[in-house]
């Protein structure tokens, strides 16, 4: 499984995948969620519907493709995903609370609980002190994650004009 973070879905609208330009795109993740392989959680639904506009819609119209993270084995990481970023040195004071707060801790969480990989935008940055990176947390816990296009050529989507 697959799990998008909100800015797979906000940088496809905001630029490249621009829901009136490449609706096959948005397509392609429902999809793709039907076929068992791509989802999401109920945190980046909750960042996505904060919007008023038509990414905010197409994730409430499709709520089913978000995930809860109740489930007791996600539950368990996030104890150590918490305690590893509060034992993280020289951090800024609003870095662990912050990154706690979001979406991007419960993305570890599931793709660690199930075997998943996390979609992101983010890159590493190790030495960061203001703020803490998705993908350096991933490295920590041995959850793989890419980016968009990387998951569009492992799942060999094509976008083809009729």
């Amino acid at each position: 499984m697959y799990y998008l973070d909100a800015n797979t879905f906000i940088e496809a609208k905001n630029r490249y995948y621009h829901m009136d330009i490449c609706p096959g795109y948005w397509q392609w993740i429902l999809d793709s969620y039907a076929d068992g392989s791509v989802g999401s959680i109920e945190m980046v639904l909750d960042e996505l519907s904060k919007g008023n506009d038509e990414l905010a819609s197409w994730a409430k119209e499709n709520e089913s493709l978000f995930f809860p993270t109740d489930a007791q084995d996600v539950q368990g990481v996030m104890t150590d995903v918490s305690s590893y970023v509060a034992s993280l040195p020289d951090l800024k004071p609003n870095a662990v609370p912050d990154f706690l707060s979001g979406a991007d801790p419960w993305l570890v969480c599931m793709a660690k609980a199930n075997g998943g990989v996390v979609v992101t935008h983010e890159l590493p940055n190790p030495d960061a002190k203001k703020k803490i990176f998705l993908p350096d947390v991933c490295d920590y816990f041995d959850v793989q994650y890419i980016n968009t296009f990387e998951l569009l050529l492992k799942k060999e989507a094509q976008f083809v004009l009729s």
